[in-house]
């Protein structure tokens, strides 16, 4: 039987938990790495409602988008929603996952649900981050660089934009001397030696760094191996926040609107002014005002997102027209981003959608 950690762990090769803002809570919630799976459900919640709809179903392990618990709990008591939610996941033993702000950084995440949604071409982060990436500088003897080249691309180092297998090497000479009780790969103990040494330069994220260790020091033939890393402030391409791209052919701002209403399956959307033609088009599902300027900045004709204040609004200055569709329809479909990556690895589990609507906010039609 699969365990808990077989699927948290492929989630987080998606959206490493280091990714996560600082106020978030996203991770194993409840229950235990090692506890076996029957069934999931995926939810953007998790409710009371969610966790009835997961025992109804057998699935003893419910992964989220949004996690239940933000802050810590004091008491567990059933006095509001969080405490009962919790409640009766424990008593039904069931493991409760969120995967939050970490998807919503990389590149392949909620806003990329969105894009492919609308149909966007070209698209890229909107607002890279800074300091996610490393530099690894180490020696390696002729005779071993390709080997020790390729186990450190094979652990994530390389990526340069949509470039791979990056490198830097310069040729130079080492020298060691090893003690009584070494035995040197090359050279002998207690008597100075040069090595004819190549000097690897390569780029990773920082959240693989035990990872690229692990692999050089398994592939480098010395026994001690020398390195260093530096943390670089270089953005990072591929993690941060919203994303921005093309439409295929412009359109007007009418008929862009009726697309982001049909196929982000929203009720209404809450608009600007702006440009009358649509071409470019940013991103950001859940709250993302916080990007307006950097969508400004980057001369995008609309951007779309949620939970905009009504003085946010203001601040399009109807340069960039603001396309308010609602926190949940804007995050409505990363469930399905979740199910299809469990899916495209474990094609026989049981994978189920939360039929569960558990958005808080209701609209009123006359």
């Amino acid at each position: 039987m699969h365990s808990v950690a077989h699927f948290t762990q492929l989630l987080e090769q998606l959206a490493p938990p280091s990714l996560q803002e600082s106020y978030d809570n996203a991770g194993l919630i409840t229950g235990t790495p090692e506890q076996g799976v029957t069934g999931i459900l995926v939810s953007l919640d998790c409710t009371e409602e969610v966790i009835n709809e997961a025992i109804q179903k057998q699935c003893n392990l419910v992964i989220a988008h949004h996690p239940i618990v933000f802050k810590g709990l004091r008491r567990l008591n059933g006095n509001n929603y969080v405490e009962r939610t919790i409640i009766k996941a424990i008593k039904n033993d069931i493991a409760i996952y969120a995967i939050h702000t970490n998807l919503d950084s990389v590149r392949f995440g909620v806003n990329h649900q969105i894009a492919e949604r609308i149909g966007l071409k070209q698209v890229q982060i909107l607002a890279p981050s800074a300091g996610q990436l490393n530099k690894l500088v180490t020696y390696v003897p002729q005779s071993h660089l390709q080997n020790v080249q390729q186990a450190l691309f094979d652990a994530g180092c390389g990526h340069v934009g949509n470039y791979d297998h990056c490198s830097f090497l310069v040729n130079g000479t080492g020298t060691f001397r090893g003690g009584s009780q070494t035995t040197p790969f090359v050279g002998k103990p207690g008597e100075d030696h040069q090595e004819g040494e190549v000097r690897i330069e390569t780029v990773f994220p920082k959240w693989l760094q035990k990872k690229v260790i692990t692999a050089l020091k398994q592939s480098h033939p010395y026994e001690e191996v020398a390195y260093d890393i530096y943390q670089l402030e270089q953005n990072h391409q591929l993690v941060g926040a919203g994303m921005i791209g093309e439409l295929p052919e412009p359109m007007p701002q009418a008929d862009f609107l009726q697309l982001l209403y049909k196929q982000m399956n929203v009720k209404v959307i809450r608009y600007t002014n702006g440009p009358a033609s649509i071409r470019k088009v940013a991103i950001c599902g859940g709250a993302g005002s916080f990007l307006l300027g950097a969508a400004k900045a980057a001369k995008a004709d609309v951007f779309v997102t949620a939970d905009v204040k009504y003085h946010e609004f203001f601040d399009s200055e109807q340069q960039t027209m603001i396309a308010d569709i609602g926190h949940y329809e804007s995050e409505f479909f990363t469930k399905h981003l979740i199910r299809d990556v469990i899916l495209e690895k474990f094609p026989t589990f049981a994978v189920l959608l939360s039929e569960t609507n558990t958005n808080p906010i209701q609209y009123f039609y006359l």
